[in-house]
């Protein structure tokens, strides 16, 4: 049975966020957010959680074989990393144009990301 997932759910990471891993194989590391799967609760990283793909041969690679890509990382393993560099939580409140954004716990500065 298929979980029911509301389509207005908010997470503390969206693409183009520069996250940090927290634990895995790669802990430690940092990279951009590339995608985001609601109904998985993962996200794509750039350059982290590197697997090797078997590839068949196809018209565009005829040779086919092994390719490196990147797999999905669960979202409770990332924490966004603010403009300082530092892992950290974050929170959300209304700044002065009346829109909700997200700030940063450490240092309470305002949280872009680079959409």
């Amino acid at each position: 049975m298929k979980k029911k997932i509301k389509k207005n759910i908010k997470f503390h990471v969206r693409r183009g966020d520069t996250v940090k891993l927290l634990s895995g194989d790669d802990k430690g590391k940092t990279g951009k957010i590339i995608s985001v799967s609601k109904e998985k609760y993962r996200a794509i990283v750039s350059g982290v959680n590197i697997i090797k793909k078997s590839v068949k041969p196809s018209a565009e690679n005829p040779q086919g074989g092994f390719v490196q890509k990147e797999a999905s990382v669960h979202l409770s393993n990332l924490m966004v990393v603010n403009s300082n560099g530092e892992a950290t939580r974050t929170f959300r409140k209304i700044d002065e144009k009346g829109k909700l954004q997200r700030f940063s716990k450490k240092t309470g500065g305002l949280i872009e990301s680079e959409i």
